[in-house]
């Protein structure tokens, strides 16, 4: 059977709403108070499957590299390859089928290889190489342009044709649960002759998923939309923190440093580009039609249901703020990744390509507080009564995300972060 079967049943029990069933099998890197060591392993249902555990059993397949699931990061395996990939999960999905015995009737072998996930520590899941940020939802740079320059000029004449992007900065990538800092940088407001350097007043979310990249490429060589997807080992949620004030002073004539620059959270769990695939869809219309090198031959989007929590600071509940679809994008991560390759950059294992806020076309499925709230002139009513424009200290921001299957869902757990005060400004 095939480990995205809608048929398989785990002999872990698994409730319908529960994020990791047998279908999706996601990777993260985890460690446990009795075994402080961080490792490799899979989430099914409320617990943790060890794969250190079930690689020295001689349980999974032979791997070119040896251990691999004993190390901090998930880099080395993601670096053995697609065919190892899909033997691998495979593999997974069988040891816990519900009728397999091999895992389920071995009670030592159970008692080492489990681990309750409550009681686990998540680490950041792989090496992250380098990050690039694109642009890719139509709605969301129209929305963002028709504040900047009018709904005449909300999209630039290179939109339509061209992934846009830049690169942003791989070593303040943090996983679920990190506290950010409020940044301090240069403000400058209309009315003043001359910037401030302060804490950000404007602090926004972005709601992004990021296709984590499994295969190098090649200094000189580019590759097709095809080899691109196949090259995405898989996706996590990633939410891009975004100091609107600061951006606003700096991004002309380069584009976002600073307000870019000072965190971004990603998932722990990394679902796999496979379990993903009964969920592809086309997505919208491109038009004009793309340069051959960005032609799609199948669909490449995907059903992925995403929503945005806040929870302010003291309060018991969450506002639900967001609630969209990643199928909304007009680029997909394959051409991403394909056009990234175009000019001869070389692409590295484990480099996060984030997909840009997604945004739908209703006010309730923006991927952002300053599309929600208008720039700040529409702010939002929580709740709990509070009132919102852009995120206050102790705020926080829980990204969630899922593909919904007849029974089952393959979903993505949380990226969550509290925004935590700015540091005092130096003299």
């Amino acid at each position: 059977m095939s480990p995205n079967d809608p048929a398989l049943r785990s002999f872990i029990d698994v409730p319908a709403d529960c994020d990791f069933p047998i279908q999706n099998l996601p990777y993260g890197v985890f460690s446990t108070a009795a075994n402080p060591k961080p490792r490799a392993g899979v989430a099914i249902g409320d617990v943790i499957l060890d794969l250190a555990v079930i690689e020295s059993a001689g349980l999974l397949p032979k791997i070119s590299r040896p251990g691999v699931f004993g190390e901090a990061t998930l880099n080395a395996f993601m670096a053995s390859g697609p065919r190892t990939w899909a033997g691998v999960r495979e593999a997974i999905s069988k040891l816990l089928r519900h009728d397999e015995a091999t895992l389920r009737d071995n009670a030592e072998l159970r008692q080492n290889a489990f681990v309750a996930r409550k009681d686990a520590k998540l680490h950041l899941p792989l090496r992250v190489s380098a990050f690039t940020d694109f642009y890719s939802s139509k709605e969301h740079a129209t929305n963002a342009g028709t504040m900047i320059r009018g709904p005449e000029n909300a999209l630039q004449a290179n939109w339509l044709h061209i992934p846009i992007a830049y690169n942003s900065r791989a070593n303040t990538i943090v996983v679920d649960g990190t506290p950010v800092r409020r940044p301090l940088g240069q403000i400058k407001g209309p009315d003043h002759p001359s910037p401030i350097f302060t804490a950000c007043r404007r602090l926004d979310f972005e709601l992004e998923m990021a296709a984590v990249v499994g295969q190098p490429t090649t200094m000189g060589e580019y590759i097709s939309v095809d080899q691109a997807q196949a090259s995405i080992f898989g996706f996590v949620l990633l939410n891009d923190w975004s100091a609107r004030d600061i951006q606003a002073w700096e991004y002309v004539p380069l584009g976002p440093f600073m307000a870019k620059a000072f965190a971004t959270t990603i998932g722990a769990w990394i679902v796999p580009a496979e379990a993903l695939e009964p969920f592809r869809v086309h997505g919208p219309k491109q038009d004009p039609e793309p340069l051959p090198y960005l032609r799609q031959k199948g669909p490449m989007n995907y059903d992925l249901n995403l929503q945005v929590d806040l929870t302010p600071a003291g309060a018991s509940q969450a506002t639900t703020i967001t609630r969209t679809n990643f199928s909304y994008m007009y680029w997909s991560s394959a051409q991403q990744l394909a056009h990234h390759t175009s000019s001869g950059c070389a692409m590295s294992v484990g480099d996060v390509l984030g997909s840009g806020t997604i945004s739908g076309p209703e006010k309730s499925q923006r991927g952002s507080m300053l599309e929600l709230s208008w720039g700040g002139k529409e702010p939002m009513t929580l709740d709990d009564g509070s009132v919102r424009s852009f995120l206050e200290d102790g705020d926080t921001v829980t990204f969630r995300g899922w593909c919904q299957g007849k029974g089952y869902r393959v979903g993505f757990g949380t990226a969550a972060g509290t925004i935590t005060p700015a540091a005092n400004p130096p003299e």
